[in-house]
């Protein structure tokens, strides 16, 4: 598929028949989980859920995203998911009241699954950030390079969704009763690994773009 910032067919290729299976899938799958848990965080999350799916809907249609980026965002959508509905032994340290896979310390005092699931996701926002810049110049027939100018706005945009997230979490807060959301102390360490995934991204694709002018 040829890259255009002009819009993509409405025709679904298989691999994006396949991104919206799976998520459709684990979507359900939560749904009813959430009922027979009685959750209502989840409850409300599926709703953000829905909304962000019809937003990278919208955004592919008009941009086409690398396949790649719609699996790495269904994926993320599934870590969330996993995070807050599946238990974890009683043996696993965490850092909360509730033995889920979102208070799960990987390395005590060091690095939470939580922490983890947001370097990914938005050094993958970053990664679209990116897409959708290179792909509006493309539009124009101009040809751009990553350089440190363009990567740090890309890196900028990645943090500012990680931040309206927080945005999210803190009327979920206000809204429903006994979140598993956190303190101040979370959001900061949230802010803290979604910089370092935007960074990560922003590196890597500096260095795949000079790799493969070497080549």
């Amino acid at each position: 598929m040829k890259p255009s910032f002009a819009g993509k067919s409405l025709r679904l290729s298989a691999s994006e028949i396949g991104v919206l299976a799976f998520t459709g899938l684990y979507m359900a799958i939560w749904l009813v989980t959430s009922f027979l848990l009685k959750n209502d965080e989840f409850l409300f999350y599926f709703l953000v859920m829905c909304l962000l799916i019809v937003a990278v809907g919208a955004v592919h249609l008009r941009v086409g995203l690398h396949v790649g980026a719609l699996w790495g965002l269904s994926l993320w959508g599934l870590a969330h998911m996993a995070g807050g509905l599946l238990p974890i032994p009683d043996t696993w340290p965490i850092k909360g009241d509730t033995h889920v896979l979102y208070n799960w310390w990987i390395l005590p005092g060091m690095l939470k699954y939580d922490q983890l699931v947001h370097a990914y996701g938005f050094g993958l926002v970053t990664w679209i950030c990116w897409q959708c810049l290179s792909r509006a110049f493309a539009a124009r027939d101009v040809a751009i390079r990553p350089t440190f100018g363009l990567l740090c706005l890309c890196v900028a945009g990645g943090m500012g969704f990680g931040a309206a997230n927080e945005v999210v979490e803190f009327i979920a807060t206000l809204a429903l009763p006994g979140t598993n959301v956190g303190g101040y102390e979370n959001t900061g360490w949230d802010l803290v690994a979604n910089s370092v995934g935007c960074l990560l991204a922003a590196t890597v694709i500096w260095g795949r773009r000079r790799a493969s002018a070497h080549e």
